[in-house]
């Protein structure tokens, strides 16, 4: 019995010792083998962002590293992060005037070619006042600018004045008394006239203030201008539709008309006002004075001669102030 129990006793702490041993040599197989790897792939130290963002650039090291070929000043600039430097405004840059060079534009960078439409009223003045009344103007044109300073114009001007009643009645009696009748053959009863003066005038412009909202500039120029001057009286007019027939209406029927053709001239100053700062467009408000050289006629009804004229302030010379607004582009 003892001896049994020796032997099985043997027997259980061989197979205990055989197991270590098996064990212990799977571990250190195992080891070996990750030995490589880790030689392979050393372990990183972990990252701290934070610290990584924080910390002031230093770029010495790479200048110095550079090559002696590389000759550009920006790869040996040093950066100052520090909360000094950032409070530093950069350095100014130095600008040049701005330089165009288009068809539509010149150098200094105004437009090359302008154009205007605008209308107003006009107030006869000297000789012209004794016989008209004020009226109103339409005016267009367009032309060249130079540069912002100076330019030149072409531009049309339809002006028209009235008639005073006084002279309007001191004409009626006298178209009565060369025995005038209207459409009915009755004595004349009443007399309308006005006068219209249109022109071609090219017009240099000298802008002497100019600012990024308001200008100012003056102007003058010499045209061709052509005086009407027309008395009408009340007749009746018919018109005659296909479709609905034939109407009346009142209408005013030219009597008596003087034409004057004239060289003239004209001056005057203006201010404008752009409507933006980015854009050329402008508000103008101008007065000018026009004076027109034409050639008087006398007064000659009595129909000896080869011309009739009841009204020799017609061919009179004729001065006047148009006042203008409008807009130019």
């Amino acid at each position: 019995m003892h001896t049994t129990s020796s032997k099985n006793r043997l027997s259980t702490l061989f197979l205990r010792t055989a197991a270590l041993g098996v064990f212990t040599a799977a571990a250190t197989l195992g080891l070996q083998a990750e030995q490589p790897a880790a030689a392979a792939a050393p372990a990183q130290p972990a990252l701290n962002l934070q610290a990584s963002l924080m910390a002031p650039l230093d770029l010495s090291s790479a200048s110095s590293s550079s090559s002696s070929s590389d000759t550009d000043a920006a790869a040996s600039e040093r950066f100052d992060m520090s909360p000094e430097a950032a409070m530093q405004p950069p350095p100014r840059r130095r600008y040049r005037r701005p330089n165009y060079s288009d068809s539509h534009t010149n150098p200094d960078g105004s437009n090359k070619y302008t154009f205007m439409i605008g209308g107003g009223f006009i107030v006869p003045t000297g000789g012209t006042h004794n016989y008209a009344s004020p009226g109103w103007k339409f005016q267009v044109g367009g032309g060249r600018n130079f540069n912002k300073t100076l330019g030149v114009l072409l531009q049309f001007d339809y002006d028209k004045m009235g008639i005073q009643t006084h002279t309007l009645n001191s004409q009626l009696a006298l178209y009565n008394s060369l025995g005038a009748t209207d459409q009915t053959g009755s004595s004349l009863s009443q007399l309308g006239g006005y006068i219209h003066d249109w022109s071609f005038s090219l017009d240099p412009i000298v802008n002497y203030y100019t600012s990024d909202t308001w200008g100012a500039y003056v102007t003058g120029g010499i045209g061709f201008y052509h005086k009407a001057t027309v008395f009408t009286t009340p007749a009746i007019g018919e018109y005659c539709d296909p479709y609905y027939g034939c109407y009346q209406y009142q209408a005013n029927q030219a009597i008596d008309t003087y034409n004057s053709n004239a060289f003239g001239v004209n001056g005057g100053f203006g201010f404008t006002y752009k409507l933006s700062r980015w854009s050329g467009t402008r508000l103008y408000g101008e007065a000018r004075y026009v004076w027109t050289d034409n050639q008087p006629r006398h007064f000659d009804v009595s129909g000896t001669t080869s011309y009739f004229n009841a009204f020799p302030q017609a061919s009179a010379r004729t001065t006047y102030i148009p006042v203008t607004f409008g807009i130019r582009f």
